[in-house]
């Protein structure tokens, strides 16, 4: 049996850490009318969240058409829970904009009470998550701290400290994801996970292992502990992802499967 996390997070009645893991489909529009055609892509295959890569976003530097724009996408995406990422290009992000200004976006989308979730790298620093954290007392947002590794799989001790560390700076969700070398490496993702999840953590968490080795992370990762995986609608935001139909038909075979004599 899946195990839940002890405190779930609840956004638009959408439990996070709950009974079964969710899927969420990453919006990577660089133009905005590409931003509303992947929206309306994704209300047919309705994920349980949306993201919104606003990194991707050929205007990611000019905040009052990002807000605009963000205003519109609620509208257009009604009550299906948005995460807001800005992504900074030491962890894979696609704009080299400075801290200043990233803060200065992501404080002023906050602040709209349009987005649900921020995710805020780690390696941002105390000072820049104390400051979105201040910003989101005035808000109903939750707050992702993340960790992304595209070159290799840290040890299951790092792995497990960086989820720690991510809520003992206050996030509500913890994340980390990693690229495999091997097999092992993924398996060292999975039993990081369950470790975290069973032991150290109250929290929601976020994990997996990116590329096609790690493909098995996001169909099964539910099982061990991790509680959104991310999938494809037709562009994908990581190495590895799955068509959100493939990952939803899978997760619901191991969520179905019954026990019984070998």
């Amino acid at each position: 049996m899946r195990q839940k996390s002890r405190e779930q997070v609840i956004i638009r009645d959408v439990a996070i850490g709950g009974e079964k893991p969710l899927i969420c489909l990453p919006l990577l529009a660089k133009q905005k009318s590409d931003l509303f055609e992947q929206a309306g892509q994704a209300k047919i295959v309705m994920p349980d969240l949306l993201e919104w890569r606003v990194d991707c976003f050929e205007q990611a530097e000019d905040k009052d058409v990002c807000l605009q724009s963000l205003r519109e996408l609620r509208k257009a995406i009604g009550s299906t829970p948005l995460i807001f990422t800005c992504r900074s290009h030491l962890e894979g992000g696609q704009n080299t904009m400075t801290e200043e200004k990233r803060l200065e976006l992501i404080s002023g989308a906050l602040m709209t009470g349009d987005i649900d979730i921020v995710d805020i790298e780690l390696s941002s620093g105390v000072d820049f998550v104390d400051s979105i954290k201040k910003i989101m007392e005035q808000t109903r947002s939750r707050l992702i701290l993340s960790y992304h590794n595209f070159e290799k799989t840290p040890s299951e001790e790092f792995i497990v400290d960086k989820l720690v560390q991510a809520e003992e700076m206050g996030a509500d969700i913890a994340k980390v994801a990693v690229m495999p070398e091997n097999n092992r490496d993924v398996l060292t993702l999975m039993s990081a996970t369950d470790r975290a999840r069973t032991t150290f953590l109250r929290i929601p968490i976020v994990t997996m292992s990116m590329g096609s080795l790690g493909a098995v992370t996001r169909l099964a990762g539910g099982q061990f502990g991790s509680d959104i995986t991310f999938a494809t609608g037709a562009v994908s935001s990581a190495p590895g992802q799955l068509a959100i139909a493939d990952v939803r038909m899978v997760m619901d075979i191991l969520r179905q499967a019954p026990g019984g004599a070998v």
